[in-house]
This record gives structure tokens, C-alpha cells and sequence, in this order.
């Protein structure tokens, strides 16, 4: 079994910053893909960016050049650094872990979930 734990979730002002973080812990499974997805009020989840074990990194268009996705394989943590934050980005954010058991069938998990809002 697999736990996501989240932290870094709050209200910020536009054009503020906030760094959210995932750390999944367990055993009996490799990680390859872990990334972060929001639903805002109203709208359909989404996936924001991802991370890869090699370090690919991929983003919504909407957030790219603002938003800063990494990883620290050592912990089997994952981040995403925010800044230049505006209302749209209003959410909850949801930590998503990719990966395989020890006898290589695919798991996926996703974390509890954060809140997000950026309001003046």
C-alpha cells in the first residue's frame, strides 16, 4: 500500500507564490511518473504537470513558464513551485503516482488532496 502525503496548499494573493509538495511512502513498488491534477469549482479535473524517473517534465499550457514541477527520487517526492499565481488557478490540487509492483502490474494513487486559492 501506498501513502501520498500533501503539503504547501493555502491562500495566496495574485501574482504570489506557493510551493506544494507529495511525498509517497511505502514499499513493494517503483515509482515512474508522478505529477500533479486540480479541479477548480465547476470544472473538470486536469492534469497540470508531470514528472518522469528520468526527469521529463510536461505542463498545461496555461501554466507554463509560471509553474516549476520536480522531484526527489531519493524521497519519492514530488513538487510544484508556483508562481506568478492568478484566480484561475483556483483549486484543489491532487499529487498522482504512476508505477509498477515488484511483479509489474501498474498501480496508481493519488494523494488527498490541497486547496489552492488566490484571491486578493
Amino acid at each position: 500500500q501506498v501513502q501520498l502525503v500533501e503539503s504547501g496548499g493555502g491562500l495566496v494573493q495574485p501574482g504570489g507564490s506557493l510551493r506544494l509538495s507529495c511525498a509517497a511512502s511505502g514499499s513493494g513498488f517503483t515509482i515512474q511518473i508522478m505529477g500533479w491534477y486540480r479541479r477548480a469549482p465547476g470544472k473538470e479535473r486536469e492534469l497540470v504537470a508531470a514528472v518522469t524517473s528520468g526527469g521529463s517534465t510536461d505542463y498545461i499550457e496555461s501554466v507554463k513558464g509560471r509553474f516549476t514541477i520536480s522531484r526527489d527520487n531519493a524521497k519519492n517526492t514530488v513538487f510544484l513551485q508556483m508562481n506568478s499565481l492568478k484566480s484561475e488557478d483556483t483549486a484543489v490540487y491532487y499529487c498522482n503516482v504512476r508505477g509498477t509492483t515488484i511483479l509489474g502490474s501498474a498501480v496508481l494513487y493519488w494523494g488527498q488532496g490541497t486547496q489552492v486559492t488566490v484571491s486578493s
